[in-house]
């Protein structure tokens, strides 16, 4: 969760919402990372959930992440959720809640849905408190 709140940090000095990921191989090794890209692309897509599961994906040169590990400091919205269901990660683990647009327990639970093929494992509430300062210290400023 360390390296996804660097990454994370590196978005809130980019000017985009600071959320940080980090792909996680099965060995535990870090596979790829990242961080909002929202503003600085243009890219309504560019969540830091996708975008590190697009590089873990090209790194391993297949779409399944079988036995990878999502990190993410921020619980991710429906089309993250979707994403990382969609790629078959094994585990989510985030750390503050989006009470908001969550997808993973808070305002719904897309990567628990049992009508779904595929359902990792989810840890939530890892570095919680630091995680939602970044945030919350990010929207005060603006």
């Amino acid at each position: 969760m360390r390296q996804a709140l660097a990454e994370a940090g590196l978005a809130a000095r980019a000017g985009d919402v600071p959320v940080g990921a980090v792909v996680l191989a099965p060995d535990g090794e870090p596979l790829a990372t990242g961080f909002n890209e929202r503003e600085a692309t243009g890219d309504p897509t560019a969540h830091a959930e996708v975008l590190a599961l697009r590089r873990a994906a090209r790194r391993l040169g297949a779409w399944r992440l079988t036995g990878c590990t999502l990190v993410v400091t921020l619980e991710p919205c429906v089309m993250c959720a979707g994403a990382l269901v969609q790629s078959r990660v094994d585990r989510l683990v985030f750390g503050a809640l989006d009470e908001k647009a969550g997808a993973a327990g808070s305002l719904w639970d897309l990567v628990r849905d049992r009508r779904l093929n595929h359902r990792p494992e989810v840890i939530h509430g890892v570095l919680a408190d630091e995680c939602a300062a970044l945030l919350t210290g990010f929207f005060r400023d603006r």
